[in-house]
């Protein structure tokens, strides 16, 4: 039985049900502590989180205090298995922890590594952004193929290029004739601050293309005016964003005393990446199941690291959980997902709706199953007694509600992770509630996000 009390937060527009499991015996992952909101403060963002706003996630302020009351001893390994923007691993490693923080999206392991920038190395980002742009070839011209068309005329395509080349010469090293040949998981954390730089130099350009919805890039077609910008525009913003980031970082007393014990690449949820029972905690948000093409949030960046980063933007967003793009093959469902999750899914294929007994049967079955497969994964690489903390949201197939934090709860209870502690947020705003169809269905788009404990019962 839950006990349970609605506490009203008008700061971060979010009501909290503060939830304690009876009958438990153990001790709580978080020794029963009140859990904060985990939505993001506009009025309390971080200097990092200013300087590249991430709509998906949670604030710094929520995973220093979800770390500092797992008592974790120095030194223990801390995954994310989304890592996003990179906020659990700099907070894990700036409290004396190893992170390890997994992305499928390239781009954003790029933004996590340059969120790691040493204190040491910050003087240096003035004087290399000269090198940079003084390194630019100016006579260099742009292949017809080249993504960045997609929004850019040729001429402004060029200038962007040719910086992008110069980083990439200056702090990754020269291009060999393979067009995959940089591992980001080895790219230092200064070259990744300048891709970041430019990558904000590129979303300010492209704002004529952008739309209500964070998550969505247009691409221009044949009747859209593509961009125009001179080189002196666009080296002017590229040095001012450089000139930010060194402020930033130089008032953001924390990066004095980081140890940099962190490991960030790309790599897929879904398979195991870890040694089993290798990692002590895990603090994670999986993407929402709210059909949200995520890769179209970062089309620019791809396009910017397309050179060496070889990557198709649909297989991508196919692979990733949540995908608007219904699976290669048969996915077929599992027992394991639990019996609510069963029944959801019998409830959105018998939905008298358009397609929802092909498409949208189909998405929801590959979400729930890649998102079973990630919990296996990470049940895996956790420790015995180890915690796994998870920030989930619900969600409507049309009229129908689709409760992730409970369908997430049978999944991981049936790999070996008992839930020992919950915290329920309504949250006023939300990503679903951005399409005005919704209303047609409930007239309401609040949703609920759920912060659920999990402890990594023993191995019999």
């Amino acid at each position: 039985m839950r006990q349970s009390r609605w506490r009203a937060n008008e700061k971060d527009e979010s009501r909290v049900i503060e939830c304690s499991l009876e009958g438990s015996t153990k001790k709580m992952p978080l020794s029963g502590r009140p859990i904060s909101s985990p939505k993001r403060d506009g009025h309390a963002q971080t200097s990092w989180e200013r300087f590249f706003p991430y709509y998906a996630g949670f604030p710094e302020s929520f995973a220093n205090e979800i770390l500092e009351n797992l008592n974790l001893k120095p030194g223990a390994t801390v995954l994310d298995p989304w890592n996003g923007s990179g906020t659990t691993s700099y907070a894990a490693v700036h409290r004396g922890h190893k992170a390890i923080g997994l992305d499928i999206n390239p781009v954003m392991v790029i933004i996590s590594r340059a969120r790691m920038l040493p204190f040491s190395e910050i003087d240096a980002l003035e004087p290399l952004a000269k090198a940079i742009l003084q390194g630019a070839d100016r006579r260099a011209a742009i292949k017809q193929d080249d993504p960045l068309l997609s929004w850019f005329d040729v001429k402004t395509a060029t200038v962007l290029r040719t910086i992008e080349r110069s980083i990439n010469d200056n702090l990754v090293g020269p291009r060999t004739l393979s067009s995959n040949d940089v591992d980001l998981g080895q790219m230092s954390s200064i070259a990744a601050s300048f891709y970041v730089c430019l990558f904000s130099v590129m979303r300010d350009l492209t704002k004529p293309f952008r739309s209500t919805n964070p998550t969505w890039l247009k691409i221009a077609d044949v009747k859209d005016k593509r961009i125009n910008a001179d080189r002196a525009l666009i080296e002017g913003l590229f040095t001012t964003q450089i000139e930010a980031m060194a402020t930033v970082l130089s008032t953001d007393v924390v990066h004095a005393a980081a140890d940099q014990s962190f490991d960030i690449r790309i790599a897929d949820s879904t398979s195991p990446q870890l040694s089993r029972g290798s990692v002590h905690a895990v603090l994670t948000s999986p993407p929402y199941c709210t059909r949200i093409d995520y890769t179209a949030a970062t089309r620019v960046e791809l396009a910017v690291i397309a050179p060496f980063v070889a990557i198709d933007t649909g297989s991508l967003g196919r692979k990733m959980i949540g995908s608007t793009r219904v699976p290669v093959g048969t996915v077929e469902r599992d027992d394991s997902w639990g019996p609510a999750c069963q029944k959801f899914l019998r409830r959105v294929e018998q939905h008298p709706s358009k397609a929802s007994n092909g498409y949208y049967i189909k998405t929801h079955v590959d979400y729930f199953d890649k998102l079973a497969r990630s919990v296996a994964a990470i049940a895996n690489s956790l420790k015995s007694k180890g915690s796994a903390i998870f920030v989930v949201q619900d969600s409507f197939y049309k009229d129908i509600h689709n409760d992730v934090p409970l369908y997430l709860t049978q999944i991981a209870e049936r790999r070996q992770l008992a839930l020992r502690q919950r915290a329920d947020f309504e949250v006023r705003r939300s990503m679903s509630g951005i399409n005005p169809k919704t209303r047609n269905y409930r007239k309401s788009s609040t949703a609920v996000e759920s912060v659920l404990c999990f402890e990594k019962m023993s191995e019999r």
